[in-house]
């Protein structure tokens, strides 16, 4: 032991006596080493320099928008809690900011942490009190290592920068005065205005966004719940049960929201996965059915004793499941996102005020249920208390629960296969409800109103099945393109065409191209499973004299049904929470932030905004 000792110390001291009797290569060396190191010299591997490492860029996107971007080289990762930012020199502020989600990686100093590999793009809200020019300095803090190599000391970087003035002069793209949009607008109005009259706003507009493709699927599942009791539902019954299905489902908006704006995850979109889909649909199938009388839908007897007693304690019953049938419907059924719900996703990201933004998406639920809850008081004011009507009115509703599957179905179906399944439920259900029975002479008004709305209903299914067959996309527009062959050819809707990215890498590759063609850009972020984007395409996109007008423009579609990290990192990095939303780019490569649109817009506004978009 002793002998080995001493070899060692030999050895040591040989080895490092040259260094420390050599007064110029003292702690020269060891930089001379590392630089050795950088430049790939034998015997070392090559570490790039941090500059090479971590390129970092900051775009300005808007004068109340930047996007700190680092592009991380191969082999390399950033700790994601050590981002900073500050701003200095000026009365600008930056707003609240949310990181892209990492991925955890174990790592030699400090354990398991949260890293970030390839690519990340920041978005940075600003806070501008005056509507000028401005000169700021942002400071970004940051710090990564090589795999398996050298950790980076935590690098500091100033970047200065002059931002625009918030109300730009006339150009020849947005117009002479910009105007805000909506959402915008929205969220503005919750950081400045009085709270009650802002709540009250936002429950007006919650009662508007209740006629929208959205809120229908709503309406047979609720009056299916009321007319789920029976003989025995009263009006006070009915009333009770909306108003705990609408609570539940504005609880979960406002809720969804809440996190949405504070940790930048959209849970909507997280429902929308293919299997979630196809299995509420089937539950729904099931629920459709037992209110046929196929089977009854029975829990074990000690179960039922348990909800028995639980019922009598709460004199209704039913309403724990009503309740979860209204926070289902929220978080699966209606994943719209529309100009209020992104004005106050924007406000909570910004303040981080959860409570005021809560309360106005809490509002907005309960704006949207108001016609729900008349619609269930009335069903359970309209029901028959008893009879033979009791089973045909179930049967109704019944085909009303399959009509919620087959919407929520279609999100994943090809159109024409869609237009198929919405005729084959008109025809069955029209006939399972008596269109083609018989009629007694001495039938009443009643019976034969419904027989005639019966064989008006057959007959639009039978047209669906043939227009199906004919490929036909949209339910509402059977014999459409057969129309457009008759017509000829000069009224078809122009053919537009797309080009389709994923992520935040291949837009920014696409808009790079654009701005090599000096072409104005329209993004538009698209999921399957968004109801409105699809009445964006069918109704919007699809008139004439928009596809014109877009014909002026390189269009882009940034698909985001996967809902992976790619696509969250992408609406992050853009501050949108989630599809429709359609962005405008000058041919330069400057978004038009303020020409932004959220949700589903008619044809006639929509070209409207293209003109101003334009600057014709």
């Amino acid at each position: 032991m002793k002998t080995v000792s001493a070899t060692c110390f030999v050895w040591l001291f040989g080895t490092l006596l040259p260094v420390f009797a050599n007064e110029q290569l003292g702690a020269a060396n060891i930089f001379e080493d590392f630089k050795r190191g950088f430049a790939g010299e034998p015997g070392h591997r090559e570490f790039l320099p941090p500059d090479e490492a971590f390129r970092v860029t900051v775009d300005i996107k808007d004068p109340a928008t930047l996007a700190a971007r680092w592009d991380i080289a191969d082999g390399y990762y950033l700790y994601k809690d050590k981002f900073g930012f500050d701003l200095t020199d000026g009365d600008v502020r930056l707003g609240r900011i949310n990181l892209p989600s990492g991925h955890f990686k174990d790592d030699p100093e400090f354990g398991s942490v949260e890293v970030h590999t390839g690519s990340i793009t920041v978005p940075l809200s600003l806070r501008r009190p005056r509507p000028g020019e401005a000169e700021v300095d942002l400071t970004l803090r940051y710090q990564g290592c090589a795999e398996d190599g050298i950790c980076y000391p935590p690098i500091k970087k100033t970047l200065s920068l002059r931002l625009p003035a918030q109300v730009a002069a006339g150009s020849a793209y947005g117009g002479a005065s910009e105007p805000v949009a909506e959402h915008d607008a929205l969220a503005r109005q919750l950081e400045g205005g009085a709270a009650l009259a802002t709540l009250a706003m936002f429950a007006g507009f919650g009662i508007l966004l209740a006629f929208t493709p959205c809120v229908f699927p709503m309406v047979p599942i609720l009056s299916g719940i009321v007319a789920g009791q029976g003989q025995h539902v009263t009006t006070r019954k009915a009333f009770i049960l909306s108003s705990v299905f609408v609570v539940a489902m504005a609880a979960t908006y406002a809720l969804m929201g809440v996190i949405a704006g504070r940790f930048g995850h959209n849970l909507q979109a997280t429902f929308q996965n293919p299997w979630v889909l196809v299995f509420f649909a089937a539950v729904f199938v099931g629920l459709a059915l037992s209110m046929f009388g196929w089977f009854e839908l029975q829990l074990p007897p000690s179960w039922q004793t348990r909800l028995a007693r639980a019922s009598n304690a709460q004199a209704g019953g039913t309403l724990h499941g009503t309740a979860a049938m209204g926070l289902f419907s929220a978080l699966i059924v209606g994943p719209c996102v529309a100009p209020p719900l992104a004005g106050a996703l924007i406000y909570i990201g910004k303040t981080g005020d959860a409570v005021l933004g809560g309360m106005a998406l809490f509002c907005l639920g309960i704006g949207m249920g108001l016609p729900l809850i008349a619609v269930g008081t009335s069903t359970g004011k309209l029901l028959p208390k008893a009879g033979p009507w009791m089973q045909q009115v179930k049967t109704f509703f019944g085909f009303g629960m399959l009509a919620v599957a087959v919407l929520m179905l279609e999100r994943l179906l090809p159109p024409a296969l869609s237009v198929l399944l919405w005729g084959l439920l008109l025809t069955t259900g029209a006939i399972f409800l008596g269109a083609l029975d018989l009629l007694r002479k001495t039938a009443s008004w009643g019976h034969r109103l419904a027989r005639g709305a019966g064989l008006l209903v057959l007959t639009y299914g039978s047209l669906l099945i043939v227009g199906a067959a004919a490929g036909a996309t949209d339910m509402w527009r059977p014999f459409a393109g057969a129309a457009l062959l008759a017509q000829g050819s000069t009224t078809a809707p122009v053919k537009l065409s797309f080009m389709r990215v994923k992520g935040a890498a291949g837009l920014e590759q696409a808009l790079r191209a654009a701005r090599v063609r000096a072409e104005p850009v329209m993004v538009d972020l698209y999921a399957d499973w968004c109801v409105e984007c699809k009445e964006l395409e069918k109704h919007t996109f699809a008139d004439q004299m928009v596809g014109q007008q877009l014909t002026r423009l390189t269009l882009i579609k940034a698909d985001v049904t996967a809902n992976d990290e790619e696509d969250r990192e992408l609406l992050a990095s853009l501050g949108v929470f989630g599809p429709p939303a359609l962005l405008f780019y000058t041919p330069d490569g400057t978004e038009l932030h303020n020409q932004r649109l959220v949700g589903f817009v008619e044809p006639e506004a929509f070209r409207s905004h293209l003109d101003r978009v334009l600057g014709r």
